[in-house]
């Protein structure tokens, strides 16, 4: 790890964090083991690659409490959502120094604890998520963690290519595929749903701008409702292959779970997009959201809370956009004069609903390539 030299975006705090070891999992079998969630181990491997630099490891008290209390971490350096690792209060104490880290079963990682801490669960759910309400599917998260945190640096002993290994890259390997390919400005673009017209419509209009779109696709935990990753990607293979400049987009996942926090999260999207090579990040409508409990635009507002420089990527802010019947394209508040009447705005519930019949989603909705990816996903997926 060292302070970055190479032409492109610095990553966040000047570091590009590698915590990679080559090394023989057999050698640290007399070691104590900690297993992994799904979202513990996204976290490993975030943190060892780089994106979530300038963590070396999971937070300690003092970072901790900086990030919940003041979205910075104890140096000033902003960092919006604490990236921890709790263990239950009974079994803290068998975590002394190296410990390894396995995922079912199989040592994936070590720990160097240096330090063990309580946290308050409700002070986080409040400042992080907003609310303590149990029916938040990050506040519930939160709330099934064990009582202790473990803190300290971490190494990852092979990394995960996942589900998608032609498409997962480190920060290091985005880098120099930007550079290769002679981009001096990306946007990246977050999701987890299936790209419909209004996401194409940000896309090219940001491409318009800059050089290459890096388009990121979440693949980690999310909700059992949530379209599964294999879909989606399948969906953004067919987009891709007929409806896109096949050499000014990159696909390539993000393997984070999601915590569904809103504008806190859209902050840690934003950063770790930052230190994948990105110049720009493309925030909308509900970012990162669930339910009501966010208001439309917070997740853009909450980037008021520092200075541009401090983040260091330039955030594009785009309003909630639809397609117009009377105009005849995907527009925005700021572009169409016609009220909602004229508006075709399917709501996720909707789109369900006509998936599960087997209707045909509006062309206006989605392209019909990947309407009949989804169509067949969710056919497949009925009970005979």
């Amino acid at each position: 790890m060292s302070r970055w030299s190479h032409k492109g975006v610095a990553p966040h705090g000047g570091v590009l964090v590698n915590r990679l070891v080559q090394a023989d999992p057999r050698e640290y079998a007399h070691l104590p083991a900690l297993e992994l969630c799904e979202r513990g181990y996204a976290d490993l491997e975030l943190i060892a690659t780089g994106v979530y630099s300038p963590l070396e490891g999971f937070l300690g008290e003092a970072d901790y409490r900086g990030v919940v209390e003041h979205m910075r971490l104890a140096n000033g350096l902003p960092w919006s959502l604490p990236i921890t690792l709790s263990v239950p209060a009974g079994e803290a104490r068998q975590y002394r120094g190296t410990v390894r880290l396995t995922r079912g079963g199989e040592t994936v990682g070590l720990l160097e604890v240096v330090e063990q801490y309580r946290p308050d669960r409700r002070e986080e759910a409040l400042e992080v998520y907003r609310t303590a309400d149990p029916a938040h599917p990050g506040v519930a998260a939160l709330l099934a963690q064990g009582e202790v945190n473990l803190a300290g640096r971490v190494s990852l002993l092979r990394l995960p290519r996942g589900e998608f290994p032609e498409h997962h890259y480190t920060p290091l390997e985005t880098r120099r595929i930007f550079h290769e390919r002679g981009w001096g400005t990306v946007v990246a673009f977050q999701t987890r749903n299936p790209i419909h017209r209004a996401h194409e419509y940000l896309h090219k209009v940001a491409l318009e701008h800059v050089d290459g779109l890096f388009l990121n696709p979440l693949v980690g935990a999310t909700k059992p409702d949530d379209v599964p990753a294999r879909v989606r990607m399948a969906a953004y293979g067919v987009l891709l292959e007929r409806y896109y400049p096949k050499d000014r987009v990159l696909l390539g996942v993000y393997p984070a779970a999601m915590r569904y926090a809103g504008p806190r999260e859209a902050v840690l999207h934003a950063i770790s997009r930052k230190n994948y090579g990105c110049t720009h990040f493309i925030v909308g409508r509900d970012h990162a959201g669930v339910g009501s409990y966010y208001g439309p635009y917070d997740a853009q507002e909450i980037f008021g809370a520092f200075r541009p420089e401090e983040i260091g990527i330039q955030i594009l802010k785009f309003e909630h956009t639809f397609y117009c019947r009377t105009c005849g394209s995907i527009v925005s508040p700021r572009t169409c004069p016609h009220d909602a009447a004229h508006h075709l705005v399917l709501s996720g519930t909707r789109v369900r609903e006509l998936l599960r019949s087997g209707a045909p989603l509006p062309p206006e909705f989605t392209r019909p390539e990947v309407a009949e990816v989804l169509r067949t996903a969710y056919q497949e997926a009925q009970p005979a």
